[in-house]
């Protein structure tokens, strides 16, 4: 006899909530929604006017709501499910956060699971790779990858898949930032098109040696490069670019300079 259907309720149908609704109603899951938001429906969903009823029936409660809409949204669904069913918050939440929403949810009797989505969901949609951990680590990967979806578990408690993602987060949303404070200032200047070649080259061919030739050389060279990056602050000031990421790294390399930033031990080399 064939498996029977997941059935998943989904909460929140925004930009990632309503990709993955659509995608597990297009592989035959039975997918309810709440979202009080005038999102479009993806087709094959059941919208739900209350949270009660979209959690009627279901075995999986996958949340996809800011953080901090998160709390509330586990407290309006709590006392209509059913014991043991699994509620999965893959929302961008601290550690701290998901350990909280962990703790609420096993007090009432659910098995949770802290989601972490680790790129962008336009594109990837359920096949966009991600982390859970938690009680409900393994079940939910198994689940969801059944459906056609990429989760790793790394099981142990709340937080740890969240930890993860935030902490590449530190750099990749961070080097968004100073790619774009570089480029404001490449068009004040005139030279968009060649810094924007440079910065493509240089970050497509980064490696592991790359990336470790910048951190140690920070160690070897934080005053050349303090006053080098004081120059490029006051560039920026004189082209009308708030200088504000370049700014924090001028203040980084003058810590590191006075002994109170530490550099951070690396991994062997894996190749």
């Amino acid at each position: 006899m064939a498996d029977a259907p997941l059935r998943i309720t989904l909460f929140g149908l925004g930009e990632a909530g309503g990709r993955f609704a659509a995608d597990l109603a297009a592989g035959g899951a039975v997918v309810r929604a709440y979202d009080p938001a005038g999102v479009p429906t993806p087709p094959g969903v059941t919208r739900c006017a209350t949270p009660a009823e979209a959690v009627d029936g279901s075995e999986v409660v996958l949340t996809l709501v800011a953080a901090a809409d998160a709390p509330a949204a586990a407290r309006q669904a709590l006392g209509a499910l059913a014991p043991g069913t699994l509620y999965a918050d893959a929302g961008t939440g601290s550690a701290t956060l998901k350990r909280a929403l962990g703790a609420t949810v096993e007090a009432a009797g659910l098995v949770f699971a802290d989601v972490a989505l680790m790129t962008i969901v336009p594109g990837n949609g359920l096949r966009t790779p991600a982390l859970a951990s938690g009680p409900g680590a393994d079940r939910y990967a198994a689940l969801l990858n059944a459906a056609g979806g990429v989760v790793e578990s790394l099981g142990g408690e709340p937080g740890h898949a969240a930890t993860r993602k935030l902490l590449r987060s530190v750099m990749v949303k961070g080097l968004a930032a100073l790619i774009i404070e570089a480029m404001l200032a490449a068009d004040a200047a005139g030279e968009p098109e060649w810094l924007w070649g440079n910065l493509v080259a240089e970050i497509s061919g980064a490696g592991e040696a790359f990336m470790a030739r910048l951190v140690h050389g920070t160690g070897q060279h934080a005053l050349r490069r303090l006053h080098e990056m004081e120059a490029c602050a006051e560039l920026l000031a004189d082209l009308g670019v708030d200088p504000v990421m370049t700014r924090a790294t001028v203040e980084t390399l003058r810590r590191r300079v006075d002994g109170a930033v530490p550099l951070p031990s690396l991994p062997r080399p894996t190749a």
